[in-house]
């Protein structure tokens, strides 16, 4: 809880995240338990840990040091 991740986009996957336990914001969405989202390319991920969370998270293609950081 009150984690917050680097804000950051990918320039060649795509990102599914299902979350299988807490709350969050993402792009100014709060979410809850059982949701799945997915941030295309070049779109900007900037999650806030609002409770304790549990994600799956799926990189399409999965390619390494494909995070380009904001902060």
């Amino acid at each position: 809880a009150g984690e917050k991740w680097d804000v950051h986009y990918h320039k060649e996957a795509d990102e599914i995240t299902f979350l299988i336990r807490g709350r969050m914001i993402i792009q100014g969405k709060e979410l809850k338990s059982g949701d799945i989202f997915v941030i295309d390319r070049y779109e900007i991920a900037d999650p806030v840990f609002l409770e304790d969370c549990e994600v799956v998270i799926i990189k399409r293609p999965s390619v390494t040091g494909d995070k380009y950081t904001l902060n």
